[in-house]
């Protein structure tokens, strides 16, 4: 079993090395840099930039070497934990990002665990009752929440919250403690506020995952195994939580691997709807902007969000799966 998880760590540091270069790669494919946006901008704005000051700005930001040279200087700053220069910012990716990813991370976790709670108890009600009513509700809710955009739910809260009930349901702290800094009044006054983008987010998630635990519990509930068991009078809820559902869960704690990072990155609109101080606006503003290192650096800790989903899982499955504990061996 050591052997096995070691594998997967290996395995995840090789993969994290391959993102490194594709995301480098995917911000170097638009025409131009940061210099030639930040021209661009300047002339919208009714100003202008000679070519001799465009020049040395972009060599005072390395944008005169080859991309692979630059993915190397990058690169071998990221042992460090130093993700490179942001030029619109002005300042260290790292100081740009860093109180940001907490919030993200945070509004990732809590809208996956509301997945689970209710998708995983409804997916099973819904196989164990096949076509019943409360099957017909449930699938009902589950294709209305896969049909809503996520943005469009965001809308319809704002614009509820503050008709029906005067809030403004919008951002992740109150006024105070905006800019403030990190303490556990600010961080009781995010709980506070959390719980909407919580719901939003995780609608089109819990929505997927009912359809999967219910259709892979269909599929176990029908095994041999199975009905050998009910012969021998085991009871249908022991009998159905022992194994069936351990099966079915399988496809369900794959899925989170790639909930976790759809989650941080996938959320952007939703971000810049409800004013969340996330990764997801930055990263868009990044990539306008043609900002490489602050584009660089965030997805590729969406990356290493992704390979730790994935590892997670597998550790998971490796529990809950016999088979997978006997392969393991």
């Amino acid at each position: 079993m050591a052997l096995y998880i070691g594998k997967r760590v290996l395995y995840g540091f090789i993969a994290i090395w391959i993102i490194s270069i594709l995301s480098f790669i995917i911000i170097q494919l638009p025409p131009g840099d940061y210099v030639s946006s930040y021209i661009a901008n300047l002339a919208a704005q009714g100003s202008s930039l000679d070519q001799a000051e465009a020049e040395n700005l972009r060599i005072f930001y390395g944008l005169d070497k080859p991309w692979h040279i630059q993915y190397l200087k990058w690169a071998s700053r990221i042992v460090t934990g130093d993700l490179g220069y942001s030029f619109e910012w002005e300042k260290p990716v790292m100081s740009v990002i860093q109180g940001r990813i907490l919030t993200t991370v945070l509004l990732a976790l809590f809208a996956l665990v509301f997945t689970w709670l209710f998708a995983i108890p409804i997916g099973i009600y819904s196989a164990v009752h096949k076509y019943s009513i409360g099957d017909y509700l449930a699938t009902f809710l589950g294709f209305l929440g896969l049909a809503i955009p996520d943005f469009l739910i965001a809308l319809i809260a704002m614009w509820f919250g503050y008709s029906i009930f005067g809030w403004s349901v919008g951002g992740l702290f109150s006024p105070e403690f905006g800019t403030a800094p990190w303490s556990i009044a600010k961080f009781l006054d995010l709980m506070k506020h959390l719980w909407v983008p919580v719901i939003i987010l995780g609608t089109a998630g819990m929505a997927a995952m009912i359809r999967v635990v219910r259709a892979n519990l269909l599929d176990e509930l029908s095994k041999p195994y199975v009905v050998t068991a009910r012969a021998k009078g085991i009871s249908e809820w022991k009998l159905i939580m022992k194994y069936p559902v351990r099966m079915a869960l399988n496809p369900v704690i794959s899925m989170s691997a790639y909930l976790l990072p759809y989650l941080i990155s996938g959320s952007v609109i939703v971000s810049v709807v409800l004013s969340l101080p996330t990764l997801g606006p930055t990263l868009l503003k990044s990539l306008l902007s043609q900002d490489s290192y602050l584009a660089g650096g965030i997805i590729f800790l969406i990356g290493i969000f992704t390979i730790l989903g994935t590892l997670i899982s597998d550790l998971l499955l490796l529990w809950i799966d016999p088979r997978i504990k006997f392969e393991a061996r």
